[in-house]
C-alpha cells in the first residue's frame, strides 16, 4: 500500500470516527443529566476516541475529539458546555497519550485515567471561572464516576479493538 493509500485510509477512518462520536454524543445528551448525580454522564463517545488513539495514534484523536467537542458544544451545550468539555477531553487524551506510550498501563487503565483526568480538567475550569476552589469538595464524587465509566469503556474500547479491528495498526 502507498504513503498516499494509508493516508487516505487513516482521513477515512478519522472522518467516520468523528461522525460516530458526534452520534454518541447525542446520544448521550438525550439522557437526562441528573439520573444519578448532576454533572455525571457515561462519555460514551470517549470510546472512540480511545480506538482513534490506538489505531490512528495522538493526532488524529486530537482531531476527532476536537470536532465533536465543537460540533456537539454548538448542537447541544453551548459556550459553556464546549469550554469543560475542551478542558477535560484535551485533558484526557494527554493524559491518555502518555500512559499508552509508556506501555505500563493496560486499555482499561489508560481509560481510567482518562476518565478520572476528564473531571480533573472540568473541575479545574469550574473552579476558575467561579473563583472558588471549593468546587473541588465534588472531586471525590466524580472521581469515582470517572473511574467506573473508564473501566466500562476500557473494556469496550478493547473488546472493539481484539475482535473487530484485526488490520494492523497505522502507528508504528
Amino acid at each position: 500500500m502507498s504513503s498516499q493509500d494509508n493516508r487516505t485510509k487513516k482521513l477515512t477512518s478519522a472522518a467516520l470516527l468523528a461522525t460516530l462520536a458526534l452520534i454518541f454524543s447525542y446520544v448521550e445528551a438525550m439522557i437526562p443529566v441528573s439520573i444519578a448525580m448532576p454533572g455525571v454522564k457515561l462519555g460514551i463517545a470517549n470510546i472512540v476516541i480511545l480506538v482513534a488513539l490506538y489505531k490512528l495514534g495522538f493526532r488524529y484523536a486530537l482531531v476527532i475529539n476536537l470536532v465533536r467537542i465543537l460540533i456537539s458544544g454548538f448542537l447541544f451545550s453551548g459556550v459553556f458546555g464546549i469550554i469543560y468539555s475542551l478542558a477535560g477531553g484535551v485533558l484526557s487524551l494527554l493524559v491518555m497519550y502518555l500512559l499508552k506510550k509508556s506501555r505500563l498501563f493496560s486499555i482499561v487503565g489508560v481509560s481510567m485515567a482518562g476518565g478520572v483526568a476528564h473531571n480533573i480538567g472540568q473541575l479545574l475550569v469550574a473552579s476558575f471561572i467561579v473563583s472558588d476552589l471549593r468546587m473541588f469538595i465534588y472531586f471525590p464524587v466524580l472521581m469515582f464516576s470517572g473511574l467506573v465509566s473508564g473501566i466500562v469503556l476500557g473494556y469496550i474500547g478493547h473488546y472493539i479493538l481484539s475482535r473487530y479491528i484485526k488490520e494492523e495498526s497505522y502507528e508504528k
